[in-house]
């Protein structure tokens, strides 16, 4: 038998493996899981340098995987004025953490703000160019709202950006105007992502190597040892980014980058195929939004079922960004034409959200069948501002989990960070609770049981990037990604869950992170 490097005993271990869901010890050698028994089998596997952690009891499960993130929009967040509800309640609010910004900020350099909600701003609107016009004249600012489908420019970044009165509306985006004038009033439809690639510069490598810093801290903490990096821009430039911060060891989770479609042709040409890449860094699915922002779909349904069935042919799994259910029917309609065309059972292709699924959509679904990349969290951040604003009609299919479930889906869990704080224990709580913050329960009846959450964090967020054979569960050979918590999710009372920390995080068998 060999012998291990490290050592985990008298712990609680959730394997999330089927074949042997409970354990107490777990041996580790190099970047690999050894052994997985109970604390009797200690001595046949440690050396006189092995390194034995005591749990204490604690609780062990697998590294948590964010199937849905984007690392890039997390660091611009983290280097931004913090606008969330937690830091302004008032445009009066927003207008003051940007004033400060700007009197400690050189005129003409870019200022960002991050995270604003107008549901939770006391005048339950946007700010407009105008209200950012007074407190930054000389700065051109971009505001970014909590969904990063909206950004607010004041006045000198729409200059910047060339948005007039005369602009036509860009494909797939919609520039808000004034009613009676026809003037852009700075709030700007799906354009975030060409603000940030083409009209700002690019974030220097002094901000990069901080931004990445506090991204790799966070995800640490909170035990998160993979990321599928989902951005619909992502192309080379991104790719090469994430192998410099990996090979550097600026960070330390794994990630699984997707691809925008726009950017397929590039990958192709540089030689970048499905799964390319290694254990730190892997190429994953073609990213497409869809959307009906201007009232009509774009890309128009023989765009998208075109789009689809090209990805889908070059190899590749798709993950489609679909929310309303007239965008679901979309993304649908999209994978039945593409595997009529060419029938294949392995892609494993994505709806990411899947925000509001009827009945009939999902039978369809589960005829296909897809993966559904779902984000629990927005029940407990957002809940408050769904049991307002959405019908009940409609309310009873929103981010459902037990029916695809039981449906024989996989479904997987994520954070959509930054569009809300990542979390996974939060995750966890609101899939089996589907508490709102303010405790307003949302569809009880989709609520399911914790070791479903756990498993919806780990193996199915790692089979929904092709990686359940190497980790999502604590099973021998499999990669020694692992984190302690302080109590049991399956035991505690479920309003609990949220409270739980997370003591120590392992990734390739090393100690990344304690508390």
């Amino acid at each position: 038998m060999q012998t291990a490097d490290l050592i985990l005993k008298n712990a609680n271990v959730l394997t999330i493996d089927p074949n042997q869901p409970i354990a107490e010890l777990v041996a580790i050698k190099d970047d690999k899981i050894l052994l997985v028994g109970g604390n009797e089998s200690l001595e046949s596997v440690k050396r006189a340098k092995t390194k034995i952690i005591d749990c204490q009891g604690g609780t062990v499960v697998p590294g948590f995987n964010d199937a849905h993130c984007h690392i890039f929009s997390l660091i611009r967040n983290l280097l931004s004025v913090d606008l969330s509800p937690a830091s302004v309640s008032s445009i009066s609010d927003i207008k003051a953490a940007i004033r400060h910004q700007a009197q400690n900020t050189p005129p003409g350099k870019w200022l960002t703000g991050a995270g604003f909600n107008e549901f939770y701003l006391t005048e339950k609107r946007y700010p407009t160019r105008w209200d950012i016009d007074e407190v930054a004249p000389h700065h051109p600012v971009v505001l970014a709202h909590r969904s990063l489908h909206v950004c607010v420019l004041n006045s000198l970044a729409l200059s910047l950006a060339g948005i007039t009165r005369e602009t036509p509306e860009p494909p797939g985006g919609l520039i808000d105007r004034d009613l009676d004038t026809g003037e852009p009033n700075g709030s700007l439809f799906e354009m975030l992502g060409y603000i940030h690639e083409k009209v700002m510069p690019p974030l220097s490598e002094e901000e990069l190597t901080k931004g990445i810093a506090l991204v790799n801290q966070q995800c640490l903490s909170q035990g998160i040892t993979s990321l599928q990096e989902a951005t619909v821009v992502n192309s080379v430039n991104q790719w090469q980014r994430l192998r410099q911060f990996k090979d550097t060891g600026k960070l330390k989770s794994r990630v699984s980058m997707m691809l925008g479609i726009k950017a397929l042709y590039q990958f192709q040409e540089a030689g970048l195929t499905p799964g390319s890449g290694d254990s730190q860094l892997q190429l994953g699915g073609v990213k497409i939004i869809p959307n009906e922002s201007t009232g009509q779909l774009y890309p128009p349904q023989p765009e998208l079922n075109h789009q689809v069935l090209n990805a889908h042919r070059a190899g590749f799994q798709l993950a489609i960004h679909a929310i309303e259910p007239s965008m679901v029917e979309a993304a649908i309609t999209a994978l039945e034409h593409a595997h009529k065309h060419l029938p294949h059972t392995g892609r494993r292709h994505r709806i990411e959200h899947c925000s509001e699924c009827p009945p009939q959509l999902l039978e369809r679904l589960v005829k296909l069948p897809v993966v559904i990349v779902t984000q629990p969290p927005f029940l407990y951040y957002s809940g408050e501002r769904y049991l307002a604003d959405i019908p009940p009609n409609r309310l009873k299919w929103l981010y459902r989990i037990k029916s695809p479930i039981d449906s024989g889906l996989v479904v997987a869990g994520s954070s959509d960070s930054p569009v809300v704080p990542n979390n996974p224990l939060v995750g966890i709580y609101a899939a089996v609770t589907r508490r709102a913050e303010s405790g307003q329960q949302i569809t009880p009846q989709e609520c399911i049981s914790a070791s479903q959450a756990l498993a919806m964090y780990t193996i199915n967020a790692a089979y929904a990037s092709f990686k359940e054979e190497i980790k999502g569960s604590i099973t021998q050979d499999k990669l020694a990604d692992i984190v302690i918590l302080d109590s049991d999710p399956t035991k505690i009372p479920p309003e609990q869950i949220k409270e739980i920390k997370v003591l120590m995080t392992i990734t390739g068998g090393k100690v990344v992170w304690e508390a």
